[in-house]
């Protein structure tokens, strides 16, 4: 942990690690202590969802991730600000419908008060 202490990127790596694995396990509890409570979810299809109806959709089954793959490209930290440049890809159902998912995306991540939280995603279909 004290490695994690002194190497932020690795901190923010770890962390999106937790919150893929919360996500994917339905463990929400976990995913809701990583955010921000003004986290603005940005989907590939263009859809945006506040904490509570990303987290609605989740408790629902209305979104259910079936398999989650991710891979940090690039971790930028500038003063209290995470940016995590990565690749995605994920077997999901979406109100009832499968589907497999391959994008690029944004994750931001703020620290306030000496905790990081994640504040924002953004995701581009990959064609």
């Amino acid at each position: 942990m004290a490695a994690l202490a002194t190497n932020p990127e690795a901190l923010i790596e770890s962390l999106e690690d937790q919150r893929y694995s919360a996500v994917l396990s339905g463990d929400l509890a976990t995913f809701e202590e990583l955010c921000h409570p003004g986290l603005v979810y940005s989907h590939s299809s263009g859809d945006r969802d506040s904490l509570r109806a990303y987290t609605d959709k989740l408790r629902t089954g209305a979104l259910r991730y079936h398999r989650i793959d991710h891979k940090s490209e690039k971790v930028t930290i500038i003063g209290n600000t995470a940016l995590v440049m990565l690749r995605m890809s994920a077997d999901l159902t979406i109100n009832g419908a499968p589907m497999t998912l391959k994008c690029t995306a944004l994750a931001v991540w703020v620290n306030e008060a000496d905790s990081w939280k994640f504040i924002a995603y953004q995701s581009t279909p990959q064609p």
